[in-house]
């Protein structure tokens, strides 16, 4: 896989916009990152997923999925080697770390919809 093919795929996935982060290329749906390219070069992806899905990705395919080292690989953050990568996988991993982002957007706008909970306090107040 190509990082153009890279690319491709993440931007096919809807309301998705490109911007830059750290020098390299990321993208994003509702503002929120879910993939970059680029990082730590130009042979890789990375995509955002929970821990459980990358390590089922990582147990399938482990010469194309790594986990980012430290603290992000143990939150889910998983490196894409582009020259094994197959589409269909990367599709796949690419809409899932799209999922994801989309659903946590989704939800932060829910709640800040929400009418704020009365505690007692307030309710001493009014």
């Amino acid at each position: 896989m190509t990082p153009a093919e890279f690319r491709r795929l993440a931007l096919a996935l809807p309301d998705t916009e490109e911007r830059e982060h750290m020098d390299h290329p990321d993208f994003r749906v509702e503002g929120r990152i879910f993939a970059t390219l680029g990082y730590p070069n130009e042979e890789w992806g990375m995509v955002k997923l929970f821990p459980d899905q990358q390590a089922a990705l990582v147990a399938a395919d482990a010469k194309t999925f790594v986990p980012v080292k430290g603290a992000w690989g143990k939150q889910g953050c998983t490196s894409v080697r582009l020259e094994t990568a197959k589409k269909a996988r990367v599709r796949e991993a690419l809409a899932t770390a799209w999922r994801k982002a989309a659903v946590r957007s989704a939800l932060r706008k829910i709640e800040a919809e929400m009418p704020k909970k009365r505690t007692r306090r307030s309710a001493k107040t009014v």
